[in-house]
């Protein structure tokens, strides 16, 4: 299991904390430290289009209307923190943020 998030986002660490509780080890990836690999950005977009880019940011929001116009991968390789989170990615897929679908997927009940 890989997990693309932040440190500092709140979502981020109960996602993780749960995942881990429930017995998974994610393999973390902190996209301000780490980056997105293009690969990443490649798979993230695909699954998810413009879905993947979180218009309610602060990085969203101090953007220009021309950077705004950006397709979704061109801005996740310019701002990854613009990436919604948490993205998991496993074996059997790839899912993003973390709401009641997501964690019934990895939580069960």
């Amino acid at each position: 299991m890989r997990f693309f998030g932040l440190k500092s986002c709140d979502t981020c660490r109960k996602a993780r904390k749960a995942l881990e509780t429930a017995g998974y080890a994610p393999d973390v990836v902190d996209v301000r430290a780490d980056g997105l690999s293009d690969e990443d950005i490649e798979a993230i977009v695909a699954a998810f289009g413009d879905q993947a880019i979180n218009r309610a940011s602060t990085t969203w929001r101090g953007l220009s209307d021309e950077q705004k116009e950006q397709d979704a991968a061109s801005l996740l390789r310019a701002h990854p923190t613009l990436m919604k989170r948490p993205v998991i990615v496993t074996d059997a897929g790839m899912t993003i943020g973390w709401k009641a679908d997501v964690q019934q997927r990895y939580l069960g009940s």
